[in-house]
């Protein structure tokens, strides 16, 4: 499948719990590299075009509600199989059906206030990645680039 972008954010809750470095970390040895990274609060209008598939569905207010309560962390991964090794990272969404080892397994308490969001497809990332994040703020990673140290 070959190297992918993929977006991610970690929610409210990562935040307000102190585990954004676990997280990241977890992510990172896992062989993703980090090519934009952003903490924000996010403005009601974005939150509802970021879930809009969702919005018929009865959580939608709650969910546009909650990240918009308190910063989030937005971040594009990239990688082999970004968009599948990032969800098998994160685990089910509802908490109860969430394995052992996976972010949300490990770290969730309750299903409504998610810790975590990916993107589920190329065409979601895409779309996302947009959303959040200008051209000019992704960067090249390149291992061993001298710059960088």
């Amino acid at each position: 499948m070959g190297s992918q972008k993929t977006f991610t954010m970690l929610k409210p809750g990562a935040l307000q719990r102190r585990i954004v470095g676990e997280i990241l970390t977890r992510l990172e040895r896992k062989g993703l590299n980090l090519v934009g990274l952003k903490l924000m609060t996010i403005p009601r209008e974005l939150a509802e075009t970021h879930y809009g598939e969702h919005r018929e569905k009865p959580f939608f207010s709650d969910l546009v509600q909650y990240v918009t309560s308190a910063p989030v962390v937005a971040m594009v991964l990239e990688g082999e199989e970004a968009i599948s090794r990032v969800r098998l990272l994160c685990g089910a969404t509802k908490v109860d059906q969430a394995q052992p080892g996976t972010i949300r397994g490990d770290y969730a308490t309750q299903t409504q206030l998610n810790i975590i969001h990916a993107s589920d497809s190329p065409e979601s990332a895409e779309r996302e990645i947009a959303l959040f994040f200008d051209k000019n703020e992704l960067y090249a990673f390149e291992d061993g680039n001298a710059e960088w140290f």
